[in-house]
């Protein structure tokens, strides 16, 4: 008799073996830490991102790979660090690039294993892996778009990009992209197919252009809404190449948002816009409820990277602080305890944690690491810190109290995050951090690609043996003004 129990229980574990679990895949662009649950403002509203994380695994400590949209999703879907690849900047796209054209992306791989991909919104950077020929997703829906627009730009900033813009803006909600991306998702779902599947959706908010309607507005009252929280001569302390890394670009400055009473507004928009698509998470996890997949359904909810409101003197992303880096990152669904994990992670550990949470082999060219038991025990150690990249040879490392930079031109920060979370008081030259910056500077890649040819757009480069600085093809020399806005 306990023979036959034996070998009925086998059999079915065998069989929920075989079973491979769906995957919903949700990426929202320059979604920093503004949400309810990671407590980046306090007068964040994300119920339905904030319900998804007490189900599942929330990583409070969860870094990007590099802090720009291409490179930060090249190295999630391909399991490679930007240093690894060489793409820095917004182009190329990897299958240009004679190394990477038969690269197994994760959807690849994943298709491999028998998964119906399907996908919707930005996933890849702007239009890469969306055509047919791509081969990157067996089915596409409608492309991310900041659409619809005003007949002119709402604000007036320093750059005349149709995209650098954010406020209110009389339109439907149901114009909107991302509206039409999460409608895909839910009719997708609706059609109960046949799993496994593989179905991502990339929502374009809260990037620029932020503009959402006055209901979302309404719930970020200008008299309740904080401002972030600054440091005044906060870059008196860092190093001037750190400016290098965002020398010149279509995102003011602070000091143009507070010239021209825009501060407020844009922390309002970014806020209004953070709830918008956190409206629709809510209707794809409802679907996913209401068709009956949540019991074999793994959810991934991420950002490409942070985003700046002020902080450090600049808005947009491009750093290698915590505003640049930190990122969404939460795991829920079968397999998967509740809990909430502060060890360092990156987003280069989703494709390995989704191989072995699929039980299928891992391509050797992954670099990243399973996060398999973080998801089954929040306290678990991590063997490293998290590393982002911007540009060749600028290395952030962030471990659970530290945040380490280390420049091209070998200039440093450092930053005690237990004490100082806004990374206002770099103790690079005190005496004490020695074994610190030591314990950190180990990590830094040993080998680091140059940018990769038909690199182009924010692209920074630094010779080491003459000193010279390029950014964007024009150099910067010694005594340059840092720009401070555009106009």
């Amino acid at each position: 008799m306990k023979k036959n129990l034996l070998l009925f229980f086998s059999s079915c574990f065998f069989a929920y073996a075989l079973e491979k679990p769906n995957i919903v895949f949700i990426a929202i662009d320059d979604q920093n830490d503004w949400i309810g649950c990671l407590g980046g403002h306090p007068n964040a509203l994300t119920p339905h991102i904030d319900k998804l994380a007490s189900r599942g695994t929330l990583f409070t400590n969860a870094h990007c790979q590099s802090p720009l949209c291409n490179s930060s999703r090249t190295s999630l879907m391909t399991g490679l660090r930007p240093d690894s690849t060489g793409i820095y900047g917004l182009a190329p796209w990897f299958r240009n690039l004679a190394e990477f054209k038969d690269l197994t992306s994760l959807p690849q791989h994943l298709e491999q294993q028998g998964y119906a991909t399907l996908s919707a919104g930005k996933i890849y950077h702007g239009g890469y892996g969306r055509k047919p020929s791509d081969r990157e997703f067996q089915s596409l829906g409608p492309g991310a778009t900041g659409a619809p627009f005003p007949d002119k730009k709402l604000v007036n900033t320093p750059s005349k990009m149709k995209l650098v813009d954010w406020g209110l803006f009389p339109h439907r909600d149901e114009d909107k992209g991302d509206y039409k991306i999460a409608q895909w998702a839910v009719e997708a779902l609706n059609k109960k197919p046949q799993g496994p599947f593989f179905l991502s959706a990339g929502f374009f908010l809260p990037h620029v252009p932020c503009f959402a309607t006055e209901k979302w507005f309404e719930l970020h009252p200008l008299e309740k809404t904080s401002l972030p929280l600054i440091q005044r001569g906060d870059r008196e302390d860092t190093p001037r190449f750190s400016w290098y890394l965002h020398w010149s670009l279509p995102e003011p400055r602070l000091r143009w948002l507070e010239d021209h009473d825009q501060w407020m507004n844009l922390t309002r928009s970014y806020l209004a816009c953070t709830s918008f698509v956190d409206h629709q998470v809510g209707k794809i996890m409802e679907a996913i409820d209401r068709n009956g997949f949540r019991d074999n359904t793994i959810i991934v909810l991420w950002s490409d990277h942070g985003w700046h409101v002020g902080e450090k003197d600049i808005t947009g992303k491009n750093s290698l602080w915590d505003d640049g880096t930190r990122v969404p990152l939460i795991f829920a669904g079968p397999q998967i305890d509740s809990g909430v994990c502060s060890q360092p992670v990156e987003l280069l550990d989703i494709y390995p944690t989704l191989c072995d949470l699929t039980q299928s082999k891992k391509p050797k060219h992954l670099e990243g690491l399973s996060l398999v038991a973080q998801l089954q025990d929040a306290t678990a150690k991590r063997q490293r810190p998290a590393i982002t990249t911007h540009n060749h040879h600028n290395h952030g490392v962030r471990s659970e109290k530290w945040r380490f930079i280390q420049y091209a031109d070998g200039s440093q920060e450092l930053y005690d995050m237990v004490k100082d979370p806004n990374e206002w008081n770099n103790l690079i030259g005190q005496k004490g951090y020695e074994k610190v910056i030591s314990d950190h500077q180990q990590w830094i890649p040993k080998i680091s690609r140059p940018p990769a040819e038909g690199s182009r757009s924010r692209i920074l480069t630094y010779d080491i043996d003459t000193g010279e600085t390029v950014w964007e093809g024009k150099r910067i020399l010694p005594n340059d003004p840092i720009p401070m806005d555009l106009d």
